[in-house]
């Protein structure tokens, strides 16, 4: 296999997923679920309540504390079309999705639109809420950019936020491959229980095996956690179609991380343990904005890091875990920053070396996808092993699935 991940075909990162292997519905109990344990080459199986046995006083637990929003809009036109958007991001320069989520009254906001043919021009779409709070909702086309669709979205109520406007209006995006339509209890069970920030259009679902039990077990065993925000992006679905990843274009996401957590990455001398695999970007991307600025590559304090720029610095040039969140959170010190955030189009694959978690908790993701990529990256060719060893033995897969922890080969 290349060393260059540009040069790698996704061809070489599939396997059969039986649709019957798809867990639809989430397990009744969220700890219930079956955990993989990979290390060394070796794999043995328990159940994700029994985790905290594999962890040691004082390692760093880290995960993603975003909030998923019910992004799903359902109009009707006025011929009774159904025209559904699904919302992806701020339409506004500048205006980042935490900040989105905070407007009044009216935002422009990038979406996907379901059945557009139906919406006629200058036709504005009513969308009547009658739950918690009435108001009408109102949607306006205002131009279609490639595959999506700029709407201007405007309500009366200037007391809602539109975080808040969603809440009641909208409905949780699934999965496409769950192939059914959201339930109450989605509301509830798609979202991990230390969820906050609001902006993902999709889960961070290696943390939806979490309960607050696990977590209070973790902190007796004085294991440390820490919480970062990646808000995941549709883009998290998007397929590999070209026939090299060097022509793929990986999609961007926004991060943002407080003081706090860098300071407890800078000083973690044990193992720490990102869940999930937007974790584990957001870790990594934050350790390449301290090489940038290490560097002087750059003088913007903000994560800005492209897909390839990992792989074109050289080795013998770079700072470890300890020294890159020290510099980072010096610099924070010094310009008084309670927070870094910016946006990532890192792509983890094959060729790359983890530079900042020694164990990765995640589910089973789909064949072909970049996830299986990073995967791959943390665990060498032995993927193949740890996925045909949850297929023998009926694992559940995907975002509802089991969950897997792995110890990064270093």
């Amino acid at each position: 296999m290349s060393n260059d991940p540009g040069e790698l075909s996704i061809e070489g990162f599939s396997y059969d997923l039986p649709d019957e292997r798809i867990a639809k519905f989430p397990l009744e109990k969220r700890d219930n679920s079956k955990l993989l344990v990979y290390k060394d080459g070796f794999i043995s199986e328990t159940v994700f309540y029994q985790l905290e046995d594999y962890l040691q006083k004082n390692d760093l637990l880290v995960a993603n504390q975003t909030r998923v929003i019910q992004a799903r809009l359902v109009f009707r036109s006025s011929t009774d079309a159904r025209i559904e958007l699904f919302c992806l991001e701020p339409a506004v320069e500048g205006l980042d999705i935490q900040e989105a989520m905070l407007v009044e009254s009216a935002l422009k906001y990038r979406c996907m639109v379901g059945n557009a043919r139906k919406w006629k021009d200058g036709e504005v779409l009513e969308l009547r809420s009658d739950m918690d709070k009435s108001f009408v909702l109102y949607a306006k086309l205002v131009q279609k950019d490639g595959a999506e669709f700029i709407i201007e979205f405007s309500w009366k109520d200037e007391d809602l936020s539109f975080a808040e406007v969603l809440e009641e209006a909208g409905k949780i995006p699934l999965p496409p491959y769950l192939r059914r339509e959201a339930e109450f209890s989605d509301e509830e069970r798609y979202q991990t229980v230390y969820a906050k920030d609001d902006g993902s259009v999709a889960a961070p679902t290696a943390g939806l095996h979490f309960t607050d039990a696990i977590l209070r077990n973790l902190r007796k065993k004085g294991v440390n956690e820490g919480f970062l925000t990646l808000h995941v992006g549709a883009g998290t679905f998007k397929p590999v179609k070209s026939e090299r990843m060097r022509d793929h274009d990986m999609h961007s996401e926004e991060i943002i991380a407080d003081a706090a957590l860098i300071e407890q990455v800078a000083n973690c001398d044990c193992s720490l343990v990102a869940v999930g695999t937007t974790s584990i970007r957001s870790l990594e991307s934050l350790y390449w904005t301290a090489v940038k600025l290490i560097r002087q590559e750059t003088t913007t304090f903000s994560i800005d890091v492209d897909q390839w720029y990992p792989y074109q610095v050289p080795v013998d040039e770079l700072p470890n875990r300890q020294q890159a969140f020290e510099f980072l959170h010096s610099e924070m010190k010094s310009r008084n920053l309670k927070f870094i955030k910016g946006s990532t189009r890192l792509i983890i694959a094959p060729g790359y070396k983890i530079k900042t978690a020694d164990m990765l908790v995640t589910n089973f993701h789909q064949p072909k996808s970049t996830l299986l990529l990073l995967v791959s990256a943390c665990i060498g060719d032995d993927w193949k092993g740890v996925y045909e060893y949850a297929l023998r033995n009926d694992f559940r897969f995907l975002s509802y699935g089991d969950s897997s922890l792995l110890y990064i080969q270093k």
